[in-house]
């Protein structure tokens, strides 16, 4: 018995606890799924609107996305390291721009690549025209706003104007950290404002990001500043020692604390179940050992340079953070199993209801995946192909936890029982969305299906009007791009409709091929087509162009929420932005067909490339050993 209960509860650990090991390397923070706000502090409030529509106008005239994120602080650091590390932790590029505001702290910088368009003459003039004199006002969205604003007028040769100011609240967000808000956490970690984490991959990040970013801007304002005047000095050594000792100190008593609390947690719920805990609390335990060193140095009796001491009081600092962090990654959780004692039996009910209707569904999956592969071919069916597996894979875990757990409750062992309900509501949450996606697959194909004969005679059309195009085209004049994309499309009409005559094939790919080609006629044909008739033929496309970006979005999304423990931030970031182009395009289709379409084209190509990048991931991370049975990629928390 005992041998089994460590077997779960390692696979309970897997799905429960599988950020913890990386928590020290995460210290930036993560960009939002939803867009390119992030904001921790709810500096926005009821502006958050026109701060989008703003970054919207940036990207429609220069192809720039500006990603705004608001902390209540930069954890200790520089804001220009804190930006970078930001920064490439979510994958930004060539043509993405990155500004950070501490609201608390009144401090900002930016983030850019040194290859942008954006020079530092121009990334200055917008900083002291448009960024600091609405940051001085406590304008958080006001400076987004002109920022974005800035950055169009900068590429587009235009002057750099200051942006209409409407004052805002002086510190928002006050009373909670930037990364987690206010926590009731029975483990208690003690929390320093102005201290930020620093893990070994972090720093190989930092190094490479000061190789490719562009001259930092001023990281500080105030009201008595001049715009475009000298940013703030750096914290005086005196008043950064002071700060050293004092972290220290606090620190010190939350590692001794959670210890005792350690002690607690796994009388509660058993070593397996602590194991991430205890590793926090060793971690934490290392990092105050290697500050305590640091301070010893600095007390000894042989004094340091100015610089030297700054860097190991700014060491000591980010040490004690990470010690504090680690601490904290497991608290949610931890939180989590503590609720499920008080409410196990009730708990468990609700669990195994889900585990009976999701295991009563996996037969009706199967029959639909292989009646996709009988009418579109197994192409059409290979993004879900393996989900039932996988979802059977689950839900045999899940079975097996909510017998544990009964086992459990009935013998009066609530907190026993909280570990296994976990990782079976973990491992059926994954089965739900896995069956699920059957089911929308075939939807999706079904419309597809039906949406290709139009499509085809719309190319077909189009192909007549190049042709007609080509024989008006004057003497002379080159017409090599316009027969290539005749060429094409005619080689994709015959080619899918070869597909529909031999059998079963793939509808989605089909649509998406048909579509691609005539949206490259459509580009050429459009200097001899009035702004109407665009518009119309924009809009005959538009609809299968957002159903092969969402078709895409949803495969992407399901395959990074089941296997979320092994993907990484590239392939969350290019969802995310596909999410946010393909919403961009519904709102566009009333009032813009051609820009909607545009975005839908942008959103299916993003997708693409999120889905690619997640797999790569996975099949970095996976071992053929993976706990309970799920072959290692299939995390959830």
């Amino acid at each position: 018995m005992l041998a089994t209960l460590a077997s779960v509860l390692l696979a309970v650990g897997w799905l429960v606890f599988p950020a913890a090991v990386t928590a020290r390397a995460d210290d930036p923070v993560e960009l939002s799924r939803d867009g390119q706000i992030t904001d921790r502090v709810g500096a926005l409030g009821d502006r958050a609107g026109q701060v989008e529509d703003a970054l919207d106008r940036l990207y429609d005239e220069q192809r720039v996305q500006l990603f705004v994120v608001y902390v209540r602080d930069f954890s200790g650091r520089s804001g220009q390291t804190w930006s970078d590390e930001t920064a490439d932790r979510n994958g930004l590029g060539q043509d993405d721009v990155l500004l950070s505001v501490a609201t608390h702290d009144r401090q900002y910088a930016y983030s850019v690549d040194a290859d942008a368009r954006l020079t530092d003459d121009r990334l200055r003039d917008v900083a002291g025209t448009a960024i600091e004199p609405a940051l001085r006002e406590n304008d958080w969205a006001g400076a987004a706003i002109g920022a974005a604003d800035g950055y169009a007028s900068a590429l587009a040769g235009r002057p750099v104007t200051a942006p209409a100011i409407t004052p805002g609240p002086a510190d928002p967000g006050t009373g909670g950290s930037d990364a987690t808000g206010a926590r009731d956490f029975n483990l208690p970690v003690a929390v320093v404002a102005g201290v930020g984490a620093v893990g070994v991959y972090a720093y190989a990040r930092r190094k490479r990001r000061t190789t490719t970013r562009t001259t930092p801007a001023a990281t500080g304002w105030g009201r008595t500043a001049e715009a475009g005047g000298a940013p703030e000095p750096p914290t005086p050594l005196p008043e950064l020692d002071a700060q050293a000792k004092e972290v220290l100190v606090d620190t010190d008593d939350a590692v001794r604390t959670s210890e005792e609390e350690l002690g607690f947690a796994t009388a509660q719920f058993g070593e397996e179940a602590a194991k991430p805990f205890t590793a926090a609390v060793a971690r934490a335990k290392d990092e105050l050992t290697q500050s305590f060193r640091l301070r010893q140095q600095l007390d000894d009796a042989f004094p340091e340079d100015d610089a030297t001491r700054r860097r190991m009081l700014e060491e000591i600092l980010r040490r004690c953070a990470t010690a504090n962090e680690g601490l904290d990654t497991v608290s949610e959780d931890f939180d989590r199993l503590r609720a499920l004692e008080r409410t196990a039996p009730e708990a468990l009910a609700t669990v195994d209801a889900t585990h009976r209707d999701l295991t009563g569904r996996v037969a009706a999956a199967e029959s639909g995946v292989a009646g996709l592969r009988e009418r579109y071919g197994e192409s059409a069916a290979a993004p879900v192909a393996a989900d039932v597996e996988q979802a059977e894979d689950r839900l045999v875990f899940a079975g097996s936890a909510v017998e544990q757990a009964r086992t459990a409750v009935e013998g009066g062992e609530n907190s026993r029982a909280a570990v296994y309900i976990r990782g079976a509501e973990g491992a059926v949450g994954q089965a739900a969305t896995l069956l699920d996606s059957v089911d929308r697959r075939a939807a999706e194909l079904g419309e597809a299906a039906g949406k290709l004969p139009a499509a085809l005679t719309e190319t077909e059309t189009d192909l007549a009007d190049a042709g007609g195009l080509l024989e008006g085209t004057a003497e002379g004049a080159s017409t090599a791009d316009l027969r290539g994309r005749i060429a094409r499309a005619e080689a994709v009409l015959a080619d899918v409709r070869g597909a529909m005559a031999a059998g079963p094939y793939d509808p989605i790919d089909a649509l998406r091929r048909v579509e691609e080609a005539d949206a490259a006629l459509d580009e050429a044909l459009a200097g001899a087509r009035d702004q109407e008739r665009g518009e119309a033929k924009a809009r005959s496309l538009l609809d299968q162009a957002m159903l092969t970006a969402r078709s895409a979005i949803g495969a992407a999304a399901d395959y990074i929420t089941t296997n979320r423990g092994a993907v990484g931030s590239q392939a969350r970031t290019r969802l995310a932005e596909a999410q946010r182009r393909w919403e961009r395009a519904r709102e566009l289709s009333a009032t813009d067909a051609q820009g909607a379409l545009a975005e839908a084209q942008q959103a299916d190509a993003l997708a693409g490339q999120a889905m690619a990048l997640a797999e790569q991931d996975v099949r970095g991370f996976r071992s053929p050993q993976g706990p309970g049975g799920m072959g290692g990629g299939g995390a959830l928390r």
